[in-house]
């Protein structure tokens, strides 16, 4: 299954509470769920202006139906190609 990263243009998402982070995960997972099992939520990163989402879905259309349903914006998606690591030195 591709793996996707979703940048999104959240001004001030750093600042969010606990508690609007984890509504906003739940308004994610509810959309996932409607979705079906093709589009996975791996993690995401929060920074002081956007987050950076990472998914596993068969394409980038079926991302951005999730961002669509759940009011998020995805502002630029974007297919990992590869993963790389110290150990990709070695």
């Amino acid at each position: 299954m591709p793996r996707f990263v979703i940048e999104r243009d959240i001004p001030g998402v750093g600042k969010l509470t606990s508690e609007e982070l984890q509504a906003i995960s739940q308004k994610s997972c509810g959309v996932l769920r409607e979705l079906g099992p093709q589009v996975q939520w791996v993690h995401s990163y929060v920074t002081d202006d956007k987050v950076y989402c990472v998914y596993l879905a068969p394409d980038e259309k079926a991302v951005r139906k999730h961002a669509e349903l759940g009011g998020f914006p995805a502002n630029r998606v974007s297919q990992v190609r590869a993963v790389i690591d110290p150990t990709t030195a070695e």
